[in-house]
Protein backbone atom coordinates (compact mmCIF):
# COMPACT_ATOMS: atom_id res chain seq x y z
CA UNK A 1 0.00 0.00 0.00
CA UNK A 2 1.36 3.49 -1.18
CA UNK A 3 2.28 5.97 1.60
CA UNK A 4 2.30 8.56 -0.55
CA UNK A 5 0.16 11.86 1.17
CA UNK A 6 0.94 14.23 -1.63
CA UNK A 7 3.45 17.50 -2.00
CA UNK A 8 2.52 19.34 0.75
CA UNK A 9 2.77 16.37 3.07
CA UNK A 10 6.39 16.00 1.60
CA UNK A 11 7.54 19.63 2.29
CA UNK A 12 6.65 19.13 5.94
CA UNK A 13 9.21 16.20 5.78
CA UNK A 14 11.63 17.86 4.31
CA UNK A 15 11.42 21.03 6.22
CA UNK A 16 11.52 19.12 9.69
CA UNK A 17 9.10 20.05 11.22
CA UNK A 18 5.04 21.08 10.59
CA UNK A 19 4.03 23.55 8.71
CA UNK A 20 0.08 22.82 9.19
CA UNK A 21 -0.77 22.62 5.13
CA UNK A 22 -3.28 20.27 5.51
CA UNK A 23 -5.51 21.63 8.11
CA UNK A 24 -6.93 19.78 10.51
CA UNK A 25 -4.98 16.18 9.22
CA UNK A 26 -1.71 18.14 10.37
CA UNK A 27 -3.36 17.51 14.39
CA UNK A 28 -3.94 13.72 13.68
CA UNK A 29 -1.56 10.57 13.30
CA UNK A 30 -2.24 10.95 9.59
CA UNK A 31 0.04 13.77 9.91
CA UNK A 32 3.37 12.74 7.52
CA UNK A 33 5.59 14.14 9.84
CA UNK A 34 4.10 12.27 12.53
CA UNK A 35 4.55 8.46 11.01
CA UNK A 36 7.62 9.54 9.33
CA UNK A 37 10.14 12.07 10.59
CA UNK A 38 12.89 11.53 7.97
CA UNK A 39 13.06 13.54 4.67
CA UNK A 40 11.39 12.16 1.38
CA UNK A 41 13.90 9.60 -0.46
CA UNK A 42 15.19 6.37 0.08
CA UNK A 43 18.76 7.34 0.96
CA UNK A 44 18.37 10.25 3.30
CA UNK A 45 21.60 9.39 5.55
CA UNK A 46 23.61 10.33 2.13
CA UNK A 47 22.34 14.12 2.52
CA UNK A 48 25.27 15.06 4.12
CA UNK A 49 25.29 18.42 6.64
CA UNK A 50 23.67 21.03 4.72
CA UNK A 51 26.34 24.73 4.41
CA UNK A 52 25.25 27.43 5.99
CA UNK A 53 23.78 29.42 2.81
CA UNK A 54 21.90 26.39 2.43
CA UNK A 55 20.74 25.83 6.29
CA UNK A 56 19.64 29.78 6.17
CA UNK A 57 17.87 29.57 2.76
CA UNK A 58 15.75 26.65 4.41
CA UNK A 59 14.73 28.07 7.59
CA UNK A 60 13.64 31.51 5.10
CA UNK A 61 11.63 28.67 3.00
CA UNK A 62 10.30 26.95 5.79
CA UNK A 63 8.63 30.06 7.29
CA UNK A 64 7.24 31.14 3.53
CA UNK A 65 5.45 27.85 3.21
CA UNK A 66 4.14 27.84 6.70
CA UNK A 67 2.74 31.16 6.04
CA UNK A 68 1.55 30.78 2.57
CA UNK A 69 3.65 33.79 1.16
CA UNK A 70 5.53 33.94 -2.20
CA UNK A 71 8.96 35.21 -2.24
CA UNK A 72 8.59 39.32 -3.49
CA UNK A 73 5.77 39.67 -0.02
CA UNK A 74 8.13 38.33 1.80
CA UNK A 75 10.93 40.55 1.28
CA UNK A 76 8.84 43.48 1.40
CA UNK A 77 7.84 42.52 4.94
CA UNK A 78 11.49 41.92 5.72
CA UNK A 79 12.71 45.50 4.81
CA UNK A 80 9.56 46.71 6.46
CA UNK A 81 10.84 44.72 9.77
CA UNK A 82 14.23 46.52 9.02
CA UNK A 83 13.20 50.03 9.54
CA UNK A 84 11.22 49.02 12.68
CA UNK A 85 13.12 49.22 15.71
CA UNK A 86 14.55 46.60 17.84
CA UNK A 87 15.55 43.49 16.78
CA UNK A 88 15.05 43.25 13.00
CA UNK A 89 13.84 39.15 13.36
CA UNK A 90 11.75 39.28 15.89
CA UNK A 91 9.77 42.08 14.19
CA UNK A 92 9.55 39.94 10.85
CA UNK A 93 7.87 36.98 12.85
CA UNK A 94 6.17 39.17 14.67
CA UNK A 95 4.35 41.18 11.64
CA UNK A 96 4.31 37.42 9.97
CA UNK A 97 1.93 36.34 13.29
CA UNK A 98 -0.37 39.37 12.61
CA UNK A 99 -1.84 38.48 9.32
CA UNK A 100 -5.12 38.57 8.94
CA UNK A 101 -5.13 35.03 7.10
CA UNK A 102 -2.90 33.87 10.28
CA UNK A 103 -5.38 35.30 12.77
CA UNK A 104 -8.35 33.96 11.50
CA UNK A 105 -6.69 30.19 11.05
CA UNK A 106 -5.35 30.15 14.77
CA UNK A 107 -8.82 31.98 15.89
CA UNK A 108 -10.36 28.23 13.77
CA UNK A 109 -12.44 30.40 11.65
CA UNK A 110 -10.83 28.48 8.89
CA UNK A 111 -9.64 24.84 8.86
CA UNK A 112 -6.20 25.86 7.26
CA UNK A 113 -4.25 29.21 6.49
CA UNK A 114 -5.06 28.52 2.50
CA UNK A 115 -9.09 28.10 3.31
CA UNK A 116 -8.53 31.67 5.50
CA UNK A 117 -7.10 33.16 2.41
CA UNK A 118 -9.90 31.76 0.06
CA UNK A 119 -12.44 33.68 2.77
CA UNK A 120 -10.78 36.72 2.74
CA UNK A 121 -10.05 37.28 -1.04
CA UNK A 122 -14.27 36.78 -1.41
CA UNK A 123 -15.29 39.08 0.91
CA UNK A 124 -16.64 37.37 4.05
CA UNK A 125 -14.69 39.36 6.02
CA UNK A 126 -14.58 42.40 8.53
CA UNK A 127 -12.11 44.19 10.46
CA UNK A 128 -13.62 47.07 12.90
CA UNK A 129 -17.23 46.85 10.96
CA UNK A 130 -14.82 47.40 7.38
CA UNK A 131 -14.60 44.66 4.53
CA UNK A 132 -11.01 43.55 3.94
CA UNK A 133 -10.02 41.35 1.29
CA UNK A 134 -6.20 41.54 1.13
CA UNK A 135 -4.87 38.59 3.28
CA UNK A 136 -1.55 40.10 4.45
CA UNK A 137 -3.57 42.84 6.75
CA UNK A 138 -2.05 43.31 9.80
CA UNK A 139 -4.22 42.93 12.74
CA UNK A 140 -3.42 45.69 15.44
CA UNK A 141 -4.66 45.78 19.25
CA UNK A 142 -7.82 45.92 19.81
CA UNK A 143 -9.19 45.27 16.63
CA UNK A 144 -12.33 42.75 16.00
CA UNK A 145 -12.77 40.73 13.18
CA UNK A 146 -15.86 38.98 12.48
CA UNK A 147 -17.70 36.99 9.54
CA UNK A 148 -19.85 39.60 6.98
CA UNK A 149 -23.28 39.79 8.57
CA UNK A 150 -25.14 36.96 5.98
CA UNK A 151 -26.34 33.20 6.22
CA UNK A 152 -23.58 32.07 3.77
CA UNK A 153 -20.53 33.57 5.84
CA UNK A 154 -21.98 32.49 9.56
CA UNK A 155 -22.89 29.55 8.50
CA UNK A 156 -19.11 29.29 6.43
CA UNK A 157 -17.66 30.40 10.00
CA UNK A 158 -20.02 28.31 12.59
CA UNK A 159 -19.16 25.26 10.78
CA UNK A 160 -15.31 25.71 10.82
CA UNK A 161 -15.74 26.86 14.09
CA UNK A 162 -17.64 23.16 14.76
CA UNK A 163 -14.67 21.42 13.02
CA UNK A 164 -11.70 22.89 15.00
CA UNK A 165 -12.85 22.70 18.61
CA UNK A 166 -10.87 22.29 20.84
CA UNK A 167 -7.82 23.55 19.24
CA UNK A 168 -5.66 25.78 21.34
CA UNK A 169 -6.15 29.64 20.93
CA UNK A 170 -3.34 31.85 21.37
CA UNK A 171 -3.32 34.20 24.40
CA UNK A 172 -3.26 37.23 21.83
CA UNK A 173 -6.46 36.64 20.75
CA UNK A 174 -9.86 36.20 22.17
CA UNK A 175 -12.85 34.37 20.16
CA UNK A 176 -16.15 35.81 20.99
CA UNK A 177 -19.28 32.87 20.25
CA UNK A 178 -22.15 34.24 19.60
CA UNK A 179 -22.05 36.44 17.16
CA UNK A 180 -18.62 34.81 16.16
CA UNK A 181 -15.60 36.99 16.43
CA UNK A 182 -11.93 37.36 17.06
CA UNK A 183 -10.85 40.18 19.95
CA UNK A 184 -6.82 41.29 19.42
CA UNK A 185 -5.84 41.57 23.17
CA UNK A 186 -2.60 42.04 22.51
CA UNK A 187 0.18 41.48 19.96
CA UNK A 188 1.86 38.45 19.85
CA UNK A 189 5.07 38.06 21.66
CA UNK A 190 8.25 36.04 20.16
CA UNK A 191 7.19 33.38 22.79
CA UNK A 192 3.64 32.87 20.80
CA UNK A 193 4.98 32.97 17.30
CA UNK A 194 3.09 29.51 16.10
CA UNK A 195 6.13 28.59 13.81
CA UNK A 196 9.42 27.35 15.53
CA UNK A 197 12.11 29.12 13.41
CA UNK A 198 15.29 30.90 13.82
CA UNK A 199 14.95 34.45 12.82
CA UNK A 200 18.07 35.18 12.98
CA UNK A 201 19.45 32.63 10.18
CA UNK A 202 16.37 34.52 7.99
CA UNK A 203 17.86 38.16 8.66
CA UNK A 204 21.54 37.02 7.90
CA UNK A 205 20.66 35.46 4.72
CA UNK A 206 18.27 38.80 3.75
CA UNK A 207 20.24 41.43 4.99
CA UNK A 208 23.32 40.91 3.10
Amino acid sequence: MSRYTGPKCRLCRREGTKLFLKGERCFTPKCAVTRRESAPGMHTFRHGKPSQYAAQLREKQKVKRYYGMREAPFRRLFHEAERLPGHTGEALVGMLERRLDNAIYLAGFAPSRSAARQMISHGLIMVNDHRVDVASFLVSQDDVIRPRNNEKSLALVQGHLELTKGRQLPSWIQVTEAPPGIVVRMLPGRDEISVETREQMIVELLGK
